[in-house]
């Protein structure tokens, strides 16, 4: 982490994230190879990606690798509608790091 980001791209880095992925998959990954995933813009890149994280949880990023993901198409009785598609980001920290989610509850 070399520098804080100005107003606006601060701004434009915590609007990249969306939501962390909680499926029995990324549990699996992050437990095996210390990566996390997570929803995110679908005009976000890499680079922002990687500064967000760190931004947001104050943790080193490795790697990150994207996944866009195709919706579904659904049936509606007889109409066939379909999901939006979306961007999935996986995110490798360094050894040693690692990102609670469940840091801010109360019990």
């Amino acid at each position: 982490m070399s520098q804080a980001p100005s107003g606006k791209k601060q701004e434009r880095l915590m609007q990249v994230l969306l939501a962390p992925v909680v499926s029995e998959k990324s549990t699996f990954i992050a437990d095996k190879r210390n990566q996390y995933v997570f929803r995110v813009a679908s005009s976000a890149t890499k680079p922002e990606i990687k500064a967000a994280v760190e931004l947001m949880f104050k943790t080193q990023v490795k790697s990150v690798s994207v996944a866009n993901v195709r919706g579904k198409e659904k049936r509606f009785g007889r109409f066939m509608g379909r999901r939006n598609n979306w961007k999935k980001a996986y995110v490798a920290l360094q050894p040693g790091q690692e990102i609670n989610f469940a840091e801010g509850e109360t019990k």
